[in-house]
């Protein structure tokens, strides 16, 4: 199953999930200190949606909030 939106071809990214562990330097410790790095994945917030193509067909389509909220969907 694809995780990319039809309209804008927003899809999945990646970055890092930081644990951090110790008392910060204000409240009387020594800093945080990084103790693991792993990776993510960020994914687009898609909706399956009834609407309108370019030639005028109706059907479903895998669309992201943004574009539905710019009102690139058009709802038939």
């Amino acid at each position: 199953m694809s995780r990319v939106c039809e309209i804008c071809g927003k899809g999945p990214s990646t970055g890092n999930t930081i644990v951090r562990h110790g008392l910060a330097k204000f409240k009387g410790g020594i800093g945080l200190h990084t103790t693991g790095i792993t990776k993510r994945r960020f994914l687009p917030n898609l909706h399956n949606v009834r609407a309108k193509s370019e030639n005028g067909t109706v059907g479903r389509m895998k669309v992201c909030a943004a574009c539905i909220k710019q009102g690139k969907v058009v709802k038939p």
